[in-house]
């Protein structure tokens, strides 16, 4: 059974920090591209951070560059995105998303999301 288990979310003050974990099974983790994704009420979701299956590639949404970084560790099976410098206006929920990428791009899976709320 395929899960993707968000952690870590939560309420933080402008400025502050926050580190999401999001931990995989039932699926050969090495085999998939990672990536976190956000969404805003009303809003589709969109990407945030992504990371290839040996993390040598990572990507970043220019509204997080410098701020997030993404990362992965394939023996615990968890990919992590640390959050610095946190606004308000990265309050959303966030939602890891698995994409398999060996040998071929294929399915992928979601999380149920976890909310960040930045806020004085």
């Amino acid at each position: 059974q395929v899960q993707l288990v968000e952690s870590g979310g939560g309420l933080v003050q402008p400025g502050g920090s926050l580190r999401l974990s999001c931990a995989a099974s039932g699926f050969t983790f090495s085999y998939y591209r990672m990536s976190w994704y956000r969404q805003f009420p009303g809003k589709e979701r969109e990407l945030v951070a992504a990371i290839s299956r040996f993390g040598t590639r990572p990507n970043y949404a220019d509204s997080v560059k410098g701020r997030f970084t993404i990362s992965r560790d394939n023996a615990k099976t968890t990919v992590y995105l640390q959050m610095n410098s946190l606004k308000p206006e990265d309050t959303a929920v966030y939602y890891c998303n698995a994409l398999r990428t060996y040998p071929l791009e294929s399915e992928g899976y979601w999380g149920q999301g976890t909310q960040v709320t930045v806020s004085s």
